[in-house]
């Protein structure tokens, strides 16, 4: 199971999705110790790279630990695209360039961007031709099944796609309408396998070994997408590469080694986002963190209500 993209080869393609205010740097550096060959990092505005926002551009920084890496752009016309395309390239901070055309925000759908171009053929192909011949690097786009049950029109957004130069599509095996509900339509992601030649990324609902070895059966996909799954446990990566290369299914983490990689993701926030900002993002983090577990409410209310690192390591030590 080897998947290559570029100059890149991964030989256990199971790769972290963008998710907007989870996949930071913090979080990518995390993932990458775990074993995750390749991180997308949240999306980020074409339009904000256009204006030079700092908080746009600060997004695009990252670190030597957490490379290979791929950005994921957004955008509604193929000249914000490109120009924030050339933008990311001459920086030098990504490997991989990724185009998103599958989140379902409505105020991203709103401006035509997102998921709101699985309704415009024509423009979202005039976009990745345009970023096509703006970079040299890899670029990939991430697409969903469709935007809604009347319009599942991913087969024809795929072909489009490699007709357009991208180097692989990773497609979500959800229509826009229905967010994150229901079931994953892995068939629909077999089906545009089946009609280009370019590699597929399959993405949705992959939570356990057996899931992996179920899409992978399924799809013909050539690697796979971990979004929500990975959302505080970042181990899915460890455990699935692992058994990838090996066929072993290893145990999930020990109390110590959860209440470890919270505090290593803590300061790894506090680094990046500051005394202020770093707790205070890490709430939500720890509450994933720590689903499952006896008590788990209690703790998590605690962590809620924590605003400093101290506060936290109390809270980890009087648990754990």
């Amino acid at each position: 199971m080897t998947m290559k993209l570029g100059r890149f080869t991964f030989p256990e393609p199971v790769f972290l999705a963008p998710m907007a205010g989870v996949t930071d740097t913090a979080y990518r550096i995390i993932a990458h110790d775990m074993g995750c060959p390749l991180c997308y990092a949240e999306m980020v505005s074409s339009q904000g790279i256009h204006f030079r926002n700092e908080r746009t551009l600060a997004m695009l920084q990252s670190e030597p630990e957490e490379r290979p890496l791929a950005i994921q752009l957004f955008a509604a016309t193929p000249e914000m695209a490109a120009e924030a395309a050339a933008y990311v390239e001459a920086l030098g901070t990504a490997d991989i360039l990724d185009f998103n055309m599958g989140c379902p925000a409505p105020k991203i759908v709103k401006n035509g961007e997102g998921s709101a171009l699985m309704l415009d053929p024509d423009r979202a192909y005039k976009i990745l031709c345009a970023m096509r011949r703006a970079v040299k690097m890899p670029l990939t786009v991430k697409m969903r099944k469709g935007f809604d049950d009347a319009h599942c029109n991913v087969v024809e957004m795929a072909r489009m796609a490699e007709a357009a130069g991208v180097d692989a599509i990773a497609v979500h095996g959800r229509t826009r309408e229905q967010f994150y509900r229901g079931h994953a339509d892995w068939d629909a992601i077999a089906a545009v396998k089946r009609a280009v030649r370019i590699p597929i990324i399959a993405n949705g609902d992959v939570r356990t070994y057996d899931d992996l070895d179920r899409i992978f059966e399924v799809t013909g996909a050539d690697g796979v997408m971990i979004g929500r799954a990975a959302q505080g446990n970042p181990w899915i990566f460890k455990q699935l590469t692992h058994y990838l290369k090996t066929g072993e299914r290893l145990p999930g983490p020990t109390m110590q080694e959860r209440a470890a990689v919270i505090l290593r993701h803590l300061d790894l926030l506090l680094k990046y986002k500051g005394s202020y900002v770093g707790p205070r993002e890490m709430r939500k983090h720890a509450t994933w963190y720590t689903r499952g577990i006896t008590h788990g409410a209690i703790l998590r209310d605690a962590f809620n209500k924590a605003e400093t690192r101290d506060d936290f390591v109390a809270i980890l030590q009087e648990y754990f």
